[in-house]
């Protein structure tokens, strides 16, 4: 596992399982001949694209970023067109940290797409269940109220396995949320409606969690937004907003996504400056 501390915070990726999905689609109308210099790519037009929760763990309190892809949620056919090569293995992870699920206070769903949602709830035997039973769960509240009543567009990725076992444990906001002191989730919309970043400060001391405006370093360009963006405009001038934002305070960015890394820091004209160690991966970097 690796791990960065930034502040007081310290920041562990777990295994929640890693997809294989369309270069094209995660690039939108950027040519393949300018993405794939910056993100590698497999003969089937593919990138790997890890689903990895973020450990954060700061004021005596144990929060995950995002959830993971969990554990015998998806069908054979659902594997095939996710390109799911490996599910969650957060309970090996936690107990390597002498944790377990009932030790996690607090879930940021940056959203609640089914690749970073899925790991919210477990089988116990044919019945699901929360995954976390103790942990409060933050979204936007247009996140939770479309996840709940989803459009033909989105209810190919919003499933009611999902969020129906965990209805009680969520705490929906409105523009933003105080998690805890120096952490905040605000709402962007963007991807969807209802997705949100993560900011945490700590004096000088900085991390941004773009989530999907900015699911890889490779997407650090504002005008790179993805086919699967609901509100591609929007994600463009959050991102732009956002990125200048972190430039002026040196901030890390974390990422769920990367197959490359886990975090990099930028200057103030967005020049990665430093990174935190690379996961495992099956491509090697180009």
């Amino acid at each position: 596992m690796e791990s960065i501390v930034i502040g007081e915070a310290k920041l562990t990726w777990l295994n929640g399982g890693v997809t294989h999905l369309d270069g094209g689609a995660m690039f939108g109308v950027v040519p393949r001949a300018l993405w794939s210099r910056k993100y590698p790519v497999n003969e089937k037009n593919q990138i790997e694209l890890r689903t990895d929760p973020i450990l954060l763990q700061v004021d005596a309190k144990n929060i995950l970023i995002d959830s993971g892809i969990g554990n015998d949620k998806l069908t054979d056919k659902q594997k095939r067109n996710f390109g799911v090569k490996e599910e969650s293995h957060l309970d090996e992870d936690l107990a390597e940290l002498n944790l377990s699920r009932e030790d996690i206070d607090m879930i940021c769903m940056t959203h609640l797409h089914f690749d970073h949602a899925c790991g919210l709830t477990r089988y116990e035997g044919d019945q699901l269940v929360s995954a976390f039973p103790n942990a409060e769960i933050y979204t936007s509240q247009v996140e939770w109220d479309e996840v709940r009543q989803p459009n033909m567009r989105s209810q190919n990725t919003y499933w009611e396995s999902n969020w129906k076992p965990v209805q009680e444990q969520v705490r929906p906001f409105d523009k933003k949320a105080d998690v805890v002191p120096g952490l905040q989730m605000i709402h962007t919309s963007g991807h969807s409606d209802g997705h949100s970043i993560i900011i945490f400060e700590q004096g000088r001391e900085m991390f941004i969690h773009m989530a999907d405006l900015m699911p890889t370093h490779a997407h650090q360009n504002p005008l790179w937004a993805l086919a699967y963006d609901d509100y591609p405009v929007t994600s463009v001038h959050e991102k732009d907003r956002w990125m200048k934002f972190g430039y002026e305070r040196e901030a890390w960015y974390t990422f769920y996504h990367d197959a490359i890394y886990r975090a990099l820091k930028f200057d103030e004209n967005g020049q990665v400056i430093d990174q935190a160690n690379k996961p495992k991966s099956t491509y090697s970097e180009t």
